[in-house]
């Protein structure tokens, strides 16, 4: 462990400079339009409660599409030909970009309520720590697409039960992993978000003061803890060379987005005092979030962000129609209605201010011009449930919405795509999706995420068909 410790902090220490000057070269590009090849990014925007299979079907079916549909049999339609479903209104104009891909099934993963690390990492995982088996996926993306602050993790936590327990704006263990037993940490405010990712770059002399004290600390902890790690074995060992390692992780990080500072104060967010606000709605809190992602996108701080839109336990609040109301997830989940509202029509009220997110962020990256193109050319967006196809989810079936930019390595745009069902012939779980991007993209990994012991079908490697 301690080897495999020095040796990445050496790959990470060298690449430093690499790395920096490769992100004010991005910037760049974004000003005159170059043909360097820019960084491909990814946004995996994930959401409680599940994800219904028979909403994403288009109403333009015909009655032999919706027979294969009900019957889980493998086909594919042109979303040329097809109106989407009204909840996915705003993201109409991207219909060139998006595909909606039904049939992975994820029962590997923990299901049920909450899922943890699960959803992006495809294996059972719960609260604690020695739960987390490998990196998820975003991370092992953020690895082949290196940037100074590496992937950022933003949340809209829950208010009772799920991953914050109630620290709704603070910063706590997010979705994503960063390694075996190395949980990742999101942001949970548009507030703290905007004050520790832009602290560096801060024009508040107290923030500045804040810190260099920060930068003091960070370094005796990190060597006081790399030190006693070397005088420890076994699970104490592992630890904390973690928490040294995550340390020394930081201090770099730190390094880089200092290095870049001028390009960095250009995309400062700029929040209106709501966005800012400790008791803002779950509406404003979601836009607020997706302002930071966008500037840190932008701005080249990173190329790959989690964003969790909701979680079961989220009070929602500031839901248009019923703005008032204070929605319990979980009683939506049941079928209770709120207001006089249907549980059905509050769930399409949630995919609609969803897709009205995904429509900022996918306009707002359309209007950066790129090395000749845009910034969305070389951008994914994933969509997707963290746990699953419903309330009590059983994995049996995880829904996906995919939009893509023209450089996109996935072979999948502009189509409904509709796999075998669950361990019929030629079935698929997340892990093959997973497989299937990470080799797109440079990991010719043979396989990512556990196997489902329940499948008697080969579930191993990558969906071939989808790789460009």
């Amino acid at each position: 462990m301690k080897h495999m410790m020095n040796n990445r902090r050496a790959f990470l220490s060298q690449s430093l400079a690499g790395i920096g000057a490769l992100s004010l070269a991005s910037q760049t590009l974004l000003a005159d339009g170059n043909s360097v090849v820019p960084p491909k990014r990814f946004i995996f925007m994930h959401k409680g409660n599940g994800l219904l299979p028979g909403s994403l079907v288009p109403p333009t079916f015909n009655s032999k599409q919706l027979e294969a549909e009900q019957r889980k049999d493998a086909f594919v339609a042109d979303l040329d030909e097809h109106e989407l479903p009204e909840w996915m209104s705003p993201i109409a104009e991207h219909k060139q970009n998006l595909t909606i891909l039904q049939g992975l099934s994820g029962k590997m993963c923990t299901t049920g309520h909450h899922t943890w690390c699960s959803s992006l990492g495809a294996y059972k995982a719960n609260e604690r720590l020695s739960s987390i088996q490998w990196a998820t996926v975003d991370f092992e993306l953020a690895d082949l697409f290196p940037s100074p602050f590496h992937h950022i993790e933003l949340a809209c936590f829950p208010s009772e039960g799920g991953n914050s327990r109630g620290n709704i704006n603070g910063i706590e263990k997010g979705f994503s992993a960063r390694g075996p037993q190395q949980p990742n940490y999101a942001f949970g405010s548009p507030k703290i978000a905007l004050q520790e990712l832009f602290k560096s770059v801060s024009a508040d002399q107290d923030a500045r003061v804040r810190y260099e004290l920060e930068r003091k600390v960070l370094q005796f902890l990190s060597e006081d803890e790399a030190s006693l790690a070397s005088h420890l074995a076994g699970i104490e060992h592992r630890k904390v060379a973690n928490y040294a390692d995550a340390l020394h992780d930081i201090r770099l990080r730190n390094g880089r987005v200092e290095a870049m500072g001028e390009v960095i104060r250009k995309h400062i967010p700029q929040l209106d005092a709501k966005y800012l606000a400790e008791n803002l709605s779950t509406v404003d809190r979601q836009f607020g979030l997706v302002e930071v992602l966008l500037s840190t996108l932008i701005s080249g701080m990173t190329n790959v962000v989690a964003f969790t839109a909701d979680e079961l336990g989220t009070r929602y609040t500031g839901l248009p129609g019923i703005e008032g109301e204070s929605v319990n997830l979980h009683d939506v989940g049941h079928g209770k209605a709120i207001a006089g509202v249907e549980a059905p029509e509050i769930r399409e009220k949630v995919r609609l201010q969803h897709m009205t997110l995904i429509d900022r962020i996918v306009t707002r990256l359309k209007s950066v011009p790129e090395a000749g193109g845009t910034m969305f050319d070389n951008t994914v967006l994933f969509y997707l449930p963290n746990n699953g196809e419903t309330h009590h989810s059983k994995g049996t079936e995880w829904p996906f919405l995919v939009l893509a930019g023209e450089n996109t390595r996935l072979d999948i745009r502009r189509r409904y795509i509709r796999l075998p069902g669950y361990d019929t012939e030629g079935h698929k779980t997340l892990g093959n999706w997973y497989t299937t991007i990470l080799n797109a993209y440079g990991n010719s990994i043979d396989h990512y995420g556990a196997l489902d012991v329940a499948l008697t079908v080969d579930q191993r490697g990558p969906i071939e068909q989808f790789i460009g």
